[in-house]
C-alpha cells in the first residue's frame, strides 16, 4: 500500500511538472543583432513579469530556417498562443501554418506575414503613417519656393512588407512634391519613372525597393549611400534630403554624407529611436526618428495572447491585406521625435533615461 502511494504520488508530481512546463506564449523575434529587437525582448519580459502567464522568447537570427525551428520547438513545448515577428515576411508563412496546424493562435508582431490565412492577428503601428511622418518631415523643412532640391531615396528589405508600406506613406506625401519639382530624385530611375503618378502598385513600388534597398543592414546602406555620392554631381549634393527606412540605416548613411565635402547640410529620416540615433539627433547628426513605443505594442501583444488563451476575442482597429487574407489588426501610436522634443517625448515619459546620453 506504501509503495502504491508512492507510485501515486510521484505521478501526481510528473503531471504537475508537465502543465507546469507547458508554456503558455511563444515568442519568436528576427535577432539579436539589432537594437531593436533586443529592445523588445526585454519589453517583452517587464510585461510578463507579474502575470500569471508562461514565456519562452527565441530568436531566429535572420534566418528562416532557424525562426521554422524555434516556432517548432514552441509548438512542441505546448504553446497556446504564438507571437512572431519574422525575418522573411513570406518565407514564415509555413511556420505559421505548422503552428495553426497545431490549434495555436498566431499573432503577426509588428511586421506581416504574407500569404497565409494561418494568420489570426497583427499587432502594429501603422507602418504607412510612419512613412508619412517621415515624408512631411523632409516636406516641411524645405525651403518655401525653392526647386530642384536634392532627394535620395532609400528603403528596408524588398522581403519585408513594412518596407512597402513605410515607402507607401512616404511615397504619398512625397510624390506632388517631386511632381511640381519642389524635390529632384537623385538616386533612382524607377522612382523617376513613375513621379507623376501618386498612387503606385505593388509591382512598381517593387522596382523602387529593389533599386534602392539596405536590406535593413548598416554596412549595405553606408556602402549604398557611398557608390550614389560617388556617382553624383556636385549639383545633386549642397542641402540633401534623405529618406532613410531606419534608425540603423539612417546612421550609416548619415555618416556617408557628413563624410562628402560637397554635401553642406543634409535633413534624414529615421525610425525606432534606437539609443544610439537619439545621441545622433541630439548631437544633430540625425534629424529625427519616428518614435514607435515599444512598451504600447508589447502590452497590445500581450493583451490579445491573455484574451485569445481565456476564448475572448481582441478589439481590432483595421485591417491588412497580406494576399490571402485581410488580417485584423491592433494598430499602436507613433511620434516624431526631432532635437526640439526629444526630452519631452522619450526621456520625461520614462522610456529612456537622462543618464543614457550626453547633452
Amino acid at each position: 500500500m506504501k509503495k502504491l502511494l508512492l507510485l501515486g504520488t510521484f505521478f501526481v508530481l510528473l503531471i504537475s511538472a508537465v502543465v507546469n512546463f507547458a508554456l503558455d506564449v511563444g515568442v519568436v523575434l528576427p535577432t539579436n543583432a539589432e537594437p531593436r529587437w533586443v529592445q523588445d525582448e526585454t519589453r517583452f519580459r517587464d510585461a510578463l513579469k507579474n502575470t500569471k502567464y508562461s514565456v519562452e522568447i527565441l530568436f531566429s537570427q535572420g534566418l528562416p530556417a532557424k525562426e521554422r525551428e524555434n516556432v517548432e520547438a514552441l509548438i512542441a513545448k505546448g504553446i497556446k498562443v504564438l507571437i512572431i515577428c519574422p525575418h522573411d515576411a513570406v518565407a514564415a508563412a509555413a511556420a505559421a501554418e505548422a503552428a495553426k496546424k497545431a490549434g495555436v493562435y498566431v499573432i503577426s508582431y509588428d511586421r506581416l506575414i504574407m500569404g497565409t490565412d494561418a494568420v489570426d492577428y497583427y499587432v502594429t503601428f501603422d507602418s504607412v503613417e510612419v512613412g508619412r511622418a517621415m515624408g512631411r518631415y523632409l516636406v516641411q523643412n524645405v525651403k518655401a519656393g525653392t526647386k530642384n532640391n536634392p532627394l535620395y531615396l532609400y528603403a528596408g528589405a524588398l522581403s519585408d512588407n513594412n518596407s512597402f508600406l513605410f515607402f507607401q506613406g512616404a511615397w504619398e506625401i512625397l510624390q506632388p512634391k517631386i511632381a511640381d519639382g519642389t524635390f529632384r530624385i537623385i538616386n533612382s530611375s524607377e522612382a523617376e519613372k513613375v513621379k507623376n503618378k501618386k498612387d503606385l502598385t505593388r509591382d512598381e513600388m517593387a522596382k523602387i525597393i529593389g533599386q534602392v534597398t539596405t536590406n535593413w543592414d548598416f554596412n549595405v546602406a553606408k556602402r549604398k549611400a557611398e557608390d550614389d555620392l560617388t556617382r553624383a554631381k556636385a549639383a545633386d549634393k549642397g542641402t540633401v534630403y534623405i529618406l532613410a527606412p531606419n534608425d540603423g540605416t539612417a546612421r550609416a548613411i548619415a555618416d556617408a554624407f557628413r563624410a562628402d565635402k560637397d554635401v553642406k547640410a543634409y535633413y534624414i529620416t529615421g525610425q525606432d529611436a534606437e539609443k544610439a540615433s537619439v545621441q545622433y539627433i541630439i548631437d544633430g547628426k540625425q534629424s529625427m526618428t519616428v518614435f514607435k513605443d515599444v512598451r504600447l505594442l508589447v502590452k497590445d501583444a500581450i493583451n490579445a495572447a491573455q484574451l485569445l488563451i481565456e476564448g475572448k476575442k481582441p478589439t481590432t482597429t483595421a485591417t491588412y491585406d497580406n494576399g490571402k487574407k485581410k488580417v485584423p489588426a491592433i494598430q499602436s501610436q507613433i511620434q516624431t521625435v526631432t532635437k526640439d522634443n526629444v526630452k519631452k517625448i522619450l526621456i520625461d515619459s520614462g522610456y529612456y533615461s537622462e543618464k543614457d546620453f550626453k547633452w
